[in-house]
């Protein structure tokens, strides 16, 4: 989506064939929610620039995950951080504040995700660079929302995760909270700031005016529990007890769960249970009328669980599958990467560093007029582009 800004800086996707070729994104965030959202539209075609502290830099380029470093920064970094480039500014240096607001001044989107206040002290909040650049999309994501009591609280995935409950979903019944293996919260909030990104684009392009869009990790945990919350706040029950045996949905009844076999695991969603015994030729399900199917689920999922070692995974799924009972076996990721199924997605990329060593990561899930987007350039080298890129704005 090009602007009408004379002189704008030019957009990353020279041919013009991606969506956001011509638009501009200026990412002052760090380590994954901003980042991320900066990524995908850097996938769509725009030109991102990472806004970057002299000394340091996006502190995500310290943070290693087991130790795995590419090209003088962090692993973690260069797969959030990729096809992007680097400015370094001190914005509190006036010289440097000003060369920034030059950039904002020609650019289509911000991004950042400092503490409510921060940006505004800084003279680079909302009011301050939409008086600047009336067309800026403005996009801010934080911890907790700009108001209330824990607006200043630390802003950290696990730590959304145990506030919000979600912690309390995962795991058996009698265990202690289980937090996602990921930061699963860090990419919603990506993702949803993203989506108010794309949304203020479009009205831009029918009104020619700018806007603001905001998140935070708590709404967006929030959200990602809409299912199970609307429930819990309509019944106006206590928190769902968690199933005590392959315990996979507080909500849903047996044999919802995961299960060992004789060589590794079954995943098992919504099935007939009385169906289910006949075909695993546990013919003790058949006492169970469907209307306990809930209610006895612990029951029934143990019979289950002390049935399934008896054969491997694969000849359950023999059996399983072609009767139409939603199975599957639970993969590694080495397992997931022998599967055709894998390979036939093309989900991984490699990315070069100046040095011309490479990196595999994944490429954007997203596909556009059926064409994959990869990107084959690293994380930007801290500073890497400054000098080109004032060089841009002097022309």
């Amino acid at each position: 989506m090009n602007h009408d800004v004379s002189g704008s800086l030019p957009g990353h996707d020279a041919g013009g064939m991606l969506p956001l070729a011509g638009t501009t994104v200026l990412d002052f965030s760090q380590f994954l929610a901003g980042p991320s959202c900066a990524l995908r539209l850097a996938d769509m075609g725009a030109r991102v620039i990472k806004i970057e502290r002299p000394a340091g830099g996006d502190a995500g380029r310290g943070l290693f995950l087991a130790d795995v470093g590419f090209d003088e920064d962090s692993a973690l970094f260069h797969t959030i951080n990729r096809n992007k480039q680097s400015y370094t500014a001190d914005l509190k240096d006036p010289a440097d504040a000003e060369a920034v607001r030059a950039l904002l001044a020609q650019a289509d989107v911000m991004i950042h995700n400092f503490r409510p206040g921060i940006m505004d002290r800084l003279g680079f909040g909302w009011e301050a660079v939409s008086a600047l650049n009336p067309r800026l999309i403005y996009a801010g994501v934080n911890g907790y929302g700009a108001d209330g009591p824990w607006r200043d609280r630390p802003g950290q995935d696990l730590l959304v995760q145990s506030l919000s409950g979600m912690a309390w979903l995962s795991g058996d019944a009698g265990q202690a909270p289980v937090p996602a293996g990921l930061s699963i919260v860090d990419m919603m909030a990506g993702a949803q700031l993203c989506q108010g990104v794309l949304a203020l684009l479009v009205r831009r392009g029918v009104t020619g005016r700018g806007g603001r869009v905001d998140v935070s990790l708590l709404e967006a945990a929030i959200d990602l529990q809409f299912e199970h919350l609307s429930v819990h706040l309509n019944r106006n029950d206590p928190m769902p007890r968690r199933s005590a045996v392959a315990n996979g949905n507080v909500y849903l009844s047996a044999p919802y769960g995961i299960y060992a076999t004789a060589d590794g695991y079954l995943a098992l969603a919504m099935a007939p249970v009385d169906r289910l015994g006949d075909l695993l030729g546990l013919g003790a399900l058949g006492q169970f009328p469907a209307s306990s199917w809930f209610d006895r689920r612990d029951e029934i999922k143990a019979l289950i669980r002390d049935h399934l070692p008896s054969q491997t995974t694969a000849q359950w799924l023999a059996v399983l599958e072609p009767a139409g009972i939603w199975a599957a076996p639970v993969l590694d990721w080495p397992a997931l990467q022998a599967q055709p199924a894998f390979g036939a997605l093309g989900m991984t990329q490699r990315i070069a560093a100046p040095d011309g060593s490479t990196m595999i990561t994944t490429r954007c899930p997203i596909r556009i007029d059926g064409q994959m987007l990869t990107s084959p350039r690293a994380g930007p080298r801290l500073g890497a582009d400054r000098a080109a890129i004032d060089g841009e704005l002097a022309a």
